[in-house]
């Protein structure tokens, strides 16, 4: 059905810390929700350092947009996609200083299919993430 919309959350990801779902489909368009690097197992940000108060002191930005475009690949396999399928990501950083570093591991997940990108400093992203990344792709099928 052309018009049908498709809520769809993938068991092996991270909860989505709100109400949405992981992404929507629609006829052969896959649509992501903003995406972090969450460890679907322990719930945990890799890299993030934490002081005893709970306050964050440190992370990792590597481990970080590493473990968000595994969870981006994840969620697409499971949606029936893949990262050679994706058309457009939308990158949310929040220091502009960790450009050179997430865009060297994003060259690793995209090192010969390049998608149209863009990348915006934020003040704040939720969950003490220093990365987001919210996907649209392309169903295998199609």
């Amino acid at each position: 059905m052309a018009n049908h919309i498709e809520s769809f959350n993938c068991p092996g990801a991270p909860k989505p810390l709100g109400n949405y779902a992981h992404a929507v489909i629609h006829g052969e368009m896959i649509y992501l929700s903003g995406i972090a690097s969450r460890n679907p197992a322990t719930n945990e940000v890799p890299g993030l350092r934490l002081d005893v108060h709970g306050n964050k002191t440190g992370y990792d930005i590597r481990a970080e947009t590493r473990g968000t475009l595994e969870n981006i690949r994840t969620i697409l396999e499971a949606a029936g996609s893949g990262m050679d399928r994706v058309v457009e990501i939308s990158v949310y950083l929040l220091e502009m200083k960790d450009f050179a570093a997430y865009n060297e591991i994003f060259a690793e997940f995209f090192s010969r299919h390049r998608p149209a990108r863009t990348t915006i400093g934020v003040n704040a992203l939720p969950g003490n993430i220093a990365i987001e990344m919210k996907v649209t792709a392309v169903k295998n099928e199609f």
